[in-house]
Parts: structure tokens; sequence; C-alpha cells
């Protein structure tokens, strides 16, 4: 899932400054997952811009409303009788949600109430960590279901180092070392064998360079 961290009040309270009415809008898919756009997180954020202009003695309207995904447009309909009742969204979707928005909207004023993160796991509860780079390119078939270019420190696609230390990466002693997983799930299934074909480097054209990537699914389409 994608995952995502609210930016700090003060860079918030310095986009919203110019604008008095507010729509706080939520997502309810990966950044509701991540603790950090859902339903929750939009009445927190919406209180305390209010209770902060309260202190400051400022008068700003700030209303909420929490989509089931902002980056489809069948949910984003669902402000459309309400984008022109406030004077900027404050969206706490992902970069790709933001966007959607602002492509709906056009000439309607939003902002990100969030930091996107990276495509990571929730590996137990408040803890996400990142572990697809979306490279365009998979290779997880080959390396026992573990990427080496997210969650090996340098990116080898050919075996470790040699710096780890007793399971752990040398430049982190919390990671584990990526190889040393690859090669332990790969020996329990009888896979060794594929540790003696050499894999040229990560082919980068797939996920940059080009603009804005896509899939269309003719299939798919009406």
């Amino acid at each position: 899932m994608i995952t995502a961290e609210r930016k700090p009040l003060s860079e918030i309270k310095e986009m919203i400054a110019p604008y008095k009415k507010i729509l706080v809008a939520g997502c309810g898919s990966c950044v509701a997952e991540c603790a950090s756009g859902g339903e929750k997180e939009v009445g927190l954020l919406a209180s305390a811009l209010r209770m902060d202009a309260k202190m400051e003695g400022r008068k700003i309207e700030v209303n909420e409303i929490t989509l089931d995904r902002q980056c489809v447009y069948e949910f984003i309909d669902q402000l459309t009788g309400l984008v022109g009742q406030f004077d900027v969204i404050l969206s706490l979707g992902c970069g790709a949600g933001v966007q959607a928005l602002a492509d709906v909207f056009a000439g309607v004023i939003i902002l990100p109430a969030l930091n996107t993160a990276f495509i990571g796991q929730t590996k137990e509860a408040g803890l996400w960590i990142e572990n697809c780079r979306a490279c365009g390119d998979c290779k997880l078939g080959y390396f026992a279901a573990v990427c080496p270019i997210t969650r090996c420190a340098k990116g080898l696609f050919n075996g470790p180092c040699g710096g780890s230390k007793d399971g752990k990466c040398e430049t982190d002693p919390d990671a584990p070392c990526a190889w040393q997983l690859i090669i332990e799930r790969l020996d329990k299934a009888g896979r060794l064998d594929l540790l003696q074909n050499v894999y040229p480097p990560a082919d980068w054209s797939k996920q940059q360079g080009k603009g804005p990537r896509k899939i269309h699914r003719e299939d798919q389409s009406i």
C-alpha cells in the first residue's frame, strides 16, 4: 500500500493562511490504513486547525469529509456539490489523490496535508516498512519474494556485499540483511540454483525518464 505521513502543522498553517473556508478531505484507502489520512485523522487535523485559529484570534471555517478513495473519479464525485462552498481543499490523500482532485476540479485550490512516503507493508500495529520501489520490472520470482532493490541498502542483484553481521545490514543494525533472507529462503525451497545466474542491473527506464507511466487495459475500458 502507499504510505504517507502528515505534514507538520506549521507547514499546513502556512499553506492555508490566505483562506477562511477550508474543506479537509480524507481518503479511506491506503493512507487510512497507515493512520495518516482516514476519517479519524481528518477529524484530528480539523480540530487542531480550529483550536489553533481560536487561540490566535483568527476566524476560519473548517469542514470535514472522507472519500472512499481520492484517486478514483467515481468517489471524487462526492465533492461536486461541495467544492464551490470553500476557498480551498486540504487533502489528506496521497500525491495521486491530490492530483486527481485537481484534475477533476480545475481552478479549485487543492493543497496536500501529507507527505507521500513509499509502497510498504504493515509489519505490526503502528509500523510500516518499505518493500517495493515500483521499478516496473519485478524480479521477486528470482529472489525468493525479497526485493533487493528496496530491501538491500546497496540494491545488489548478484549476492551480498559481505558487510552484514549476525544477519543484520551494516548500514542499519535493526534491518535484516536482504541477501541473507534471499539465500535462506531459496535454500529452504531447494532453489539455490537461481543464484548461479548473473542478473543485469535494474532497467530504470521502466520507472523513470519517459514521463508518467501508465497501464492501459482495453478489456477494462468502457
